[in-house]
């Protein structure tokens, strides 16, 4: 899975925030806040990631159980989709 082409992650004012640019703002018309570990997940989706990968570097990078990673990774793909802020073609 990616991120759709058309959603930036901007660091403003210390804080992480999603917006959409071009055709991408008629399916998110605000911004998503983001944290350090959203930041951290966002980057990987850029580069393609399977769910399976992502909850591994998660669990790895901030020293959480698989399943607590796995949770919050379904929880963020979930807020990501009701954005229309994933392609899931793989």
């Amino acid at each position: 899975m990616k991120i759709r082409k058309g959603f930036i992650l901007r660091k403003v004012a210390g804080k992480y925030v999603v917006v959409a640019v071009g055709p991408a703002s008629k399916s998110l018309n605000g911004m998503i806040k983001l944290n350090d570990t959203g930041a951290f997940c966002w980057d990987y989706l850029l580069q393609g990631i399977s769910k399976e990968d992502l909850v591994n570097r998660l669990a790895a990078e901030y020293d959480v159980t698989r399943e607590q990673a796995a949770q919050d990774v379904k929880a963020f793909l979930d807020t990501l989709r009701e954005a229309g802020c994933l392609d899931e073609e793989e």
